[in-house]
């Protein structure tokens, strides 16, 4: 049975979908009782568990041979890399206590650095904390998830600005999740060697090109302007971030601006999926 954290997310749902679709026994592990009807109707057995709570997961994991796992973000959290430790040491010692033959992660493109780099830092943590562990463990670090320019829609619409916290001619590596989901339900299914995968969109891309392709699915000018530095804390403050989650969210903007988030490429395998940015937006848009 394969058991997927985070089932209700928009990467884990999408996983699970693709099992299911394959007729696989599935165990979707969700946080909120009030998604497990609809998840049910689709076919998959759920589990409601809290990462912070071993023995929720403990129960979670009955069963499973393969486990999909990924940390938590919210943006609330008083201690990101705090909880983080907590949530992979529950997930180790559930782990322990299940029969659970292979784990693959959701880390990120970045995740080669063990300091400075904020909520980078969560994914590095994810690939060491099963070490100890005598099972293949695979982790694919995505690239930016074009999903994350989605927040700035409204405002688009609205003035024909897209805040940005990039330089706006700053390229960097960015993916569709759909494609990630796509490519996790892949590995989850014939993956069975420890490996580290870095996936890609066809192209990188700027804030510029970003704005581009909202100005065609919207048939309205956008222009990108980067929110200046000074501003982000306020910025992230007005959104809702925790103290500590905007501290951790800067230190990952930082790296990313600085240049240190292209694949690593040393001792991975890099893989480039389809879908472009525009494909993308005109899919989300039509699904609304």
């Amino acid at each position: 049975m394969y058991v997927i954290l985070g089932a209700s997310g928009q990467v884990g749902s999408a996983i699970t979908d693709h099992l299911l679709a394959k007729k696989l026994a599935v165990k979707a592990v969700i946080h909120n009782h009030e998604k497990a009807s609809e998840i049910k109707d689709k076919g998959a057995e759920v589990a409601v568990a809290d990462a912070m709570d071993l023995n929720s997961l403990i129960g979670a994991f009955q069963d499973g041979d393969t486990l999909f796992v990924l940390t938590p973000e919210t943006g609330k959290n008083e201690d990101v890399l705090g909880e983080t430790k907590t949530i992979l040491e529950n997930y180790h010692k559930a782990i322990q206590q299940s029969s659970i033959k292979k784990v693959v992660g959701l880390s990120s493109i970045g995740a080669q650095y063990d300091k400075g780099t904020g909520n980078l830092l969560m994914s590095y943590m994810l690939e060491h904390a099963f070490e100890d562990l005598d099972i293949p463990q695979i982790f694919v670090r995505p690239a930016y998830y074009y999903s994350n320019w989605l927040l700035q829609m409204p405002e688009a619409k609205k003035s024909g600005t897209l805040p940005t916290f990039y330089p706006t001619d700053l390229a960097i590596p960015m993916i569709s999740p759909m494609d990630v989901a796509t490519f996790v339900a892949d590995v989850l299914v014939k993956d069975d060697e420890s490996k580290i995968y870095e996936i890609v969109g066809p192209e990188k891309l700027n804030s510029d090109n970003v704005a581009e392709a909202f100005s065609a699915v919207l048939n309205k000018e956008v222009k990108a302007k980067q929110i200046p530095r000074d501003n982000w804390d306020e910025t992230l403050e007005k959104i809702g971030f925790s103290p500590d989650a905007r501290k951790n969210f800067i230190e990952m903007t930082e790296t990313v601006v600085n240049g240190n988030t292209d694949p690593e490429n040393k001792g991975t395998t890099l893989v480039k999926l389809k879908t472009g940015i525009s494909e993308y937006f005109e899919n989300a848009l039509r699904d609304k």
